[in-house]
């Protein structure tokens, strides 16, 4: 199963493939919650005969309990598996002989499953995803083999690759005494140990009418899905009240670290560093806003500063860039990276970002350089398609989030709002390198 994580210009990209002109940036989209708590997300997208149904979980692996890691993904596999009403595999069998995808992923902060499919078959689609949201059946002979599936998981995609190793430590230290800290498919010795009742007890906790979201994005009208979601999803009484999440937080940071990991399996050195930055949700206002420029201009696109200076002008890296994460509930993360040329050292492109970086914080970025990321983003919303999942995953994911449809509209508004000021404020504000994480990823020496 896939998992991803979007940023807010992700959504505005999924956003304008809904809106009729450059100068309506307002989605037709309708919001409806049932007697139960269950919300209804419906998004008309006529572009094709299709429509994409997704449900929307507000528990991710931050919800985990302490030390049973992973439970919040090993819902992606077991959701698959059999209901009280249906046979193990029955759901899926069923979206493949009418030719439709399906799909899970999981993160921090939501689970979601979502099938796409024709329109005709929504009712269908609905039926399934409400039967499982409270007739799952977890039983010995489904958990247990699907641990071991888990487990083996686990060890292809993180213990068998170096990149992902350090990344797992660079994120612990990032987010310590917070559970962004602990990997989304969990640590192999919590997997190892998860019992059949802390997914019995998981399940009923969250797998709730008043938790889930439910996003219905293409050929649809939106009277008549909520029909459809009143006669499926409207049937459903909550067997629990609603739980409040409730994570622990992590201390300021006043030290910096670094990590390195040498692997003879490394073929390619990378270096980062990554500073604790807020999301979108709980940011100062435009502090988000000129985060997200910032790694625009830093390294985030063809014209940025590492781009010309580093890897054109000097020639020291294959690669080198910016990012910001904004997508979380809580506290996230803006960074950089570099990966050196063949015949470059690793301490050559870590320095030459260093430079790069002390250049921003003292004399700040330039007008010109901010209303061309500005430019490139406001165009980018304008003209960008994206898919029909796309268009619903982001909505939901945003929604999930504790967002609104409002935060989507008035993105392009405060973008254009945002100042020179703005951008070299949250630079000298978040990006102390005292307060950094940086990995080292390096070949094992003989």
């Amino acid at each position: 199963m896939r998992r991803f994580f979007t940023s807010l210009l992700f959504v505005i990209f999924a956003v304008t493939s809904a809106v009729s002109n450059e100068n309506d940036l307002k989605p037709n989209i309708k919001e409806f919650t049932l007697e139960n708590g269950l919300r209804l997300v419906v998004i008309p997208d006529r572009r094709a005969p299709v429509v994409t149904h997704m449900a929307w979980y507000k528990v991710g692996s931050a919800d985990d309990p302490q030390g049973r890691s992973g439970l919040a993904h090993f819902f992606e596999h077991l959701m698959f598996k059999e209901t009280n009403t249906y046979k193990n595999g029955e759901f899926s069998a069923s979206v493949s002989a009418i030719g439709g995808q399906e799909n899970a992923f999981t993160s921090w902060d939501y689970t979601a499953y979502y099938q796409k499919v024709a329109p005709s078959a929504l009712a269908d689609m609905m039926k399934f995803e409400a039967d499982r949201m409270q007739n799952l059946v977890v039983s010995e002979e489904l958990f247990l083999p699907e641990r071991d599936v888990i487990l083996e998981e686990r060890s292809g995609r993180v213990d068998r690759s170096p990149s992902a190793i350090l990344s797992e430590f660079s994120r612990a230290a990032l987010h310590v005494n917070h559970p962004y800290a602990i990997p989304i498919i969990g640590w192999e010795h919590e997997i190892a140990n998860l019992q059949i009742e802390d997914a019995v007890r998981f399940y009923k906790k969250w797998y709730q009418p008043w938790n889930a979201i439910i996003v219905v994005a293409g050929d649809v009208e939106p009277q008549e899905t909520l029909e459809l979601a009143k006669a499926t999803y409207g049937k459903l009484a909550a067997t629990q009240e609603p739980v409040e999440r409730k994570w622990t937080k992590s201390p300021r940071p006043v030290v910096a670290q670094t990590l390195e990991y040498k692997d003879e399996r490394v073929t390619q050195p990378s270096w980062q560093r990554t500073f604790r930055a807020p999301s979108y949700l709980i940011a100062e206002k435009g502090e988000a806003e000129a985060l997200d420029l910032l790694s625009t201009i830093m390294g985030g696109s063809a014209s940025s500063r590492f781009q010309k200076e580093i890897v054109l002008k000097q020639k020291l890296a294959t690669a080198a860039g910016a990012f910001y994460q904004g997508s979380s509930r809580d506290m996230s993360s803006f960074g950089f990276y570099g990966v050196p040329r063949a015949d470059t050292k690793l301490e050559d492109v870590s320095k030459a970002i260093e430079e790069q970086v002390d250049l921003l914080l003292k004399d700040g970025v330039t007008q010109e350089e901010l209303d061309r990321a500005r430019q490139a983003y406001l165009k980018t919303i304008i003209y960008s398609q994206d898919s029909q999942v796309t268009l619903a995953r982001i909505f939901g994911s945003v929604l999930a989030n504790g967002g609104s449809i409002e935060d989507f509209t008035s993105w392009p508004e405060r973008l254009r709002k945002v100042t020179i000021e703005d951008v070299n404020k949250v630079a000298r504000k978040y990006l102390d390198r005292n307060r950094s994480i940086t990995s080292r990823l390096l070949p094992k020496e003989g």
